[in-house]
């Protein structure tokens, strides 16, 4: 009995350690998600000002929640963003149970509208 246990534990603890490392990953994923949506919010509502401004809030807007988050080593990009569109792109990288082991990078983006505020149209 002993000796098929010894055989059969590391088998069941390193299944055990995956699913764990999986899980992990996946909410590092929606943590990622969620800070460039949160960033894009940010920046769209900027409406007219300067696009370096509303990059730049969406930037901070989006490594704030980062932080809150207790994530270290990540990178928060903007530089696919056009005159009408924003983009935040997150990087970051997932803890590994296995220390020294690097795992894969989790890159999210989120992309809409930058909001324009136009004057109402008066009809006489």
């Amino acid at each position: 009995m002993s000796i098929s246990l010894a055989i059969v534990f590391p088998v069941v603890l390193l299944l055990l350690l995956l699913v764990v490392q999986a899980a992990l990953i996946w909410y590092d994923r929606q943590v990622a998600l969620t800070a460039a949506r949160e960033g894009v919010d940010a920046g769209r509502v900027q409406g007219n000002t300067e696009q370096e401004a509303a990059e730049e809030a969406a930037r901070r807007q989006a490594g704030d929640f980062l932080d809150r988050q207790g994530v270290h080593g990540y990178r928060v990009e903007t530089g696919d963003s056009t005159a009408e569109t924003i983009k935040v792109t997150v990087e970051l990288t997932p803890p590994l149970l296995i220390p020294g082991l690097t795992g894969p990078s989790v890159r999210q983006y989120a992309e809409a509208p930058r909001e324009r505020f136009v004057p109402p149209v008066v009809t006489p």
